[in-house]
């Protein structure tokens, strides 16, 4: 009997069951799925219709900003909050002691990041297809660019919510401290606000983080291609928003599986049990 395939089969079910009951959950479709779309498109209809660079409508800039914001907090505060979570109720304690648990749980988790990823983009970018001007997929280039770009963001932003969520034993102040450095970079990267107007210091660090290259390649599925006149040599960077990605997701994922291994090892009955009578003294 191959435990693994077991496992790997086990983990794809519980993620489904994960995705609906999030969606059952009032309170989690509300706040995970819909407020964040409720928001931006809000901000577009405040707005209106007026024209920024390169021809590019206030709307769509503001729309490709929620998307990579949306990508942020999908990577980091919801990982964090997960991991946090599970790692003081006992849910890594139970995966650990079970053959192949880890792998189950690690599938589980996957399935249920992407089946989230997946609702809540298709929430925010159909509307903004429909609504809002400027922002469109011009053909199947732009589609298979939007594709990719989510799915490596989101591949090199999760390890940094997983390190955070394992190394952090309050999760709930864990997901504070994921959030704020994710927001600076998102407001900081040019995908809120003009990346020209911020010191040349901001402008060369934030090329570093993988936030700045997730709306870099965003713009380019989704802001007309007059707009690639305002990037820096006059085209869009895809070769190298992906190098960039992919070398962070490689990068993260190393260190987040060392990271997690050791948070799995000193995690024991009496270290969830003291932890669960933390959580009750804070009320939460």
């Amino acid at each position: 009997m191959n435990t693994k395939a077991d496992a790997v089969r086990a983990g794809l079910s519980r993620g489904l069951i994960e995705i609906k009951a999030s969606l059952s959950n009032p309170a989690e479709l509300l706040s995970g799925y819909l407020l964040m779309p409720a928001i931006f498109i809000t901000i577009v209809f405040l707005l209106g219709d007026g024209e920024g660079e390169a021809g590019a409508t206030a709307g769509s800039f503001v729309m490709v900003g929620g998307i990579t914001m949306l990508l942020v907090m999908l990577g980091t505060a919801t990982v964090t909050q997960v991991l946090g979570s599970e790692r003081e109720d006992g849910t890594l304690l139970r995966a650990r002691c079970v053959p192949d648990g880890m792998v189950g749980y690690a599938v589980a988790k996957t399935a249920h990041l992407a089946g989230m990823a997946a609702l809540c983009l298709a929430l925010m970018i159909v509307p903004g297809l429909l609504l809002v001007d400027g922002f469109a997929l011009r053909g199947a280039v732009e589609v298979f660019t939007l594709l990719w770009v989510c799915a490596l963001s989101l591949l090199a932003l999760a390890p940094i919510g997983a390190i955070t969520g394992a190394l952090m034993s309050n999760p709930r102040i864990a997901v504070s401290v994921s959030m704020m450095p994710g927001i600076a970079l998102v407001l900081s990267s040019g995908v809120m606000i003009p990346l020209e107007i911020m010191p040349d210091w901001v402008q060369a660090a934030v090329k570093v983080f993988p936030v700045y290259w997730s709306g870099v390649g965003l713009q380019s599925a989704l802001m007309p291609a007059e707009y690639a006149a305002a990037e820096l040599g006059g085209a869009w960077q895809l070769t190298r928003a992906a190098g960039v990605l992919a070398l962070w997701a490689v990068a993260g994922f190393a260190v987040a599986q060392r990271v997690l291994r050791r948070a799995a090892r000193h995690t024991s009955g009496s270290r969830v049990q003291e932890a669960r009578e933390k959580a009750m003294k804070r009320g939460y």
